[in-house]
């Protein structure tokens, strides 16, 4: 996402508190050992599940099997909410990025992202590149790979008179 518009919510900021550049967010996205991603089921009811992501050309992805509870909730609703961050109220910064997800299938986008995967996580993350998605190397199983076509990003900085409340959005086309 470049140069998104930048707003603080001061009704829920510290008093004088700056906004989390989206450098700073986009970092976090970028550096997230684990993400969790919100789906939401047919009946309604939320789904989250912890996942690996990665950022790559200003927008996340994921991957899931085409079985799994994620890819059957996004058949009815594509619309998503990855959430990566820390797990203390008192520093840190935690951040949403809210969208649609949208299948990948593009076999040069699929390569360069099996490559991100890799060298993200030291090389114990391979897939192999096919017509409908990653196979895990040595014959594993399909995985669909996710965009998520961002439509806001949300940043919550933490920290004794450092609270934050960032949203950044795309600018209008």
């Amino acid at each position: 996402m470049a140069d998104p518009v930048t707003e603080i919510d001061g009704r829920f900021s510290a008093p004088g508190a700056r906004a989390t550049s989206w450098a700073a967010a986009r970092a976090a996205l970028e550096s997230a050992q684990l993400s969790w991603l919100s789906t939401v089921r047919a009946d309604g009811r939320p789904h989250v599940t912890p996942l690996v992501s990665v950022w790559v050309d200003d927008a996340a992805y994921f991957c899931t099997g085409p079985t799994e509870q994620k890819a059957v909730n996004l058949a009815e609703n594509p619309h998503v909410v990855l959430t990566t961050g820390r797990d203390t109220w008192d520093r840190g910064l935690d951040v949403m990025v809210e969208g649609e997800a949208v299948r990948v299938t593009d076999r040069e986008l699929l390569t360069r992202l099996a490559a991100a995967w890799r060298a993200r996580w030291d090389g114990s993350w391979r897939y192999e590149v096919g017509d409908d998605g990653f196979h895990h190397a040595g014959g594993g199983g399909l995985a669909h790979v996710y965009e998520i076509r961002t439509a806001k990003v949300l940043a919550f900085g933490k920290g004794v008179n450092a609270f934050t409340h960032t949203r950044h959005r795309p600018p209008a086309r």
